[in-house]
């Protein structure tokens, strides 16, 4: 049945996102709602809310500055906190309030820039598409106004997009990708947001070569390679470990994850044996990533009907009670965007 949801809750959405991106950059992120959306965030979609805080907030509107577009109360909010607290930039993340209204989020920019002496990004999430959209737009945002230089190309230098908790789902993946690709011979790893801050963005046309991890940072690198000539590569490096020591030979696998992760556990499997493997997401298919019969999943009964037809299913784990009947193998590969389950420290 359409919409109808018995085993999975509300996926993260676009602001969430859009947050995820920004967290760690020393900015003041604005969430442009009257505060509902603003818990959603700090209590579920950003795990790192519990162990480090960000400088978060809601913009508190009230229900006649939402009708009457009162932005002017927001900047003079977002003037106060920028008085009081040292941040790099500001940023005012949309929500369905300001979507509804038709908020003019270059003006609202342009107002703030007036009142404060910081940078303002603007996000134009709508909390109605999912949390990959809210990426997307927030990297390219980030990169639009910060990267605008051309820089001396560093050798052994590799930027990598994508790294957030919820395409990673592991506290320590920006920990494990520079080890990793440090032993391959990259000097210096930056993985923009999830530990490389915003003096590395603001140089990021200096990378050899910058690497994808999640498609929500596709966009961005391919700004990054028309204006500046970066390389690109979408790989995943870390998608190997959620694969446990199974005999893969000859079967018909299933793979459920954001697009760049799936297509690196596939390439991995098909190089173990495997006979047939199938790629299947319930965010964003990016058709230049997509092999035939590649699946966008809608639905619970999307997935349950397709499961029958697999001897392997890897996916993350709040998915296996809606196949009661599978006879198959099911690998855990948590996703925190579908499910929550941070793999911590």
């Amino acid at each position: 049945m359409k919409g109808l949801r018995k085993y999975l809750t509300p996926f993260a959405p676009d602001q969430s996102g859009a947050v995820s991106v920004l967290y760690e950059l020393g900015g003041i992120l604005v969430i442009c709602d009257a505060g509902g959306c603003t818990g959603n965030i700090c209590g579920f979609d950003e795990p790192r809310w519990f162990s480090h805080k960000s400088a978060l907030f809601s913009a508190g509107l009230r229900d006649m500055d939402a009708i009457l577009g009162r932005d002017d109360r927001l900047v003079e909010k977002l003037s106060d906190v920028a008085g009081k607290l040292e941040a790099q930039f500001a940023a005012i993340i949309g929500t369905p309030v300001p979507s509804v209204i038709g908020t003019d989020y270059q003006g609202l920019r342009r107002l703030g820039e007036r009142k404060i002496s910081l940078p303002i990004l603007t996000v134009d999430t709508n909390g109605m598409e999912l949390y990959d959209v809210g990426e997307e737009k927030a990297y390219l945002e980030l990169f639009h106004r910060f990267a605008r230089e051309s820089q001396p190309v560093v050798p052994g230098r590799i930027g990598v997009l994508g790294v957030t908790p919820l395409d990673m789902s592991d506290s320590a993946a920006a920990e494990k990708l520079t080890d990793l690709l440090k032993v391959q011979g990259w000097q210096q790893v930056d993985c923009y947001g999830m530990g490389a801050g915003l003096d590395r963005v603001k140089t990021a046309a200096a990378a050899e070569k910058n690497l994808v991890v999640s498609p929500a940072g596709l966009k961005a690198a391919e700004y990054l390679s028309k204006t500046f000539g970066t390389p690109f590569e979408v790989c995943n490096p870390l998608a190997n470990e959620l694969l446990p020591a199974l005999d893969y030979t000859g079967k018909r696998i299933l793979v459920v994850h954001q697009q760049v992760t799936a297509n690196s556990l596939r390439e991995e499997l098909l190089r173990r044996g495997s006979g047939e493997v199938t790629v299947a997401t319930w965010f964003m298919k990016k058709s230049v990533l997509a092999q035939p019969g590649d699946i966008v999943l809608k639905e619970e009964d999307d997935f349950t009907e397709l499961a029958g037809d697999y001897d392997i299913i890897i996916g993350d784990e709040v998915m296996r009670p809606m196949i009661p009947g599978f006879s198959g193998e099911f690998v855990n590969a948590p996703h925190f965007a579908v499910s929550g389950t941070w793999v911590g420290r």
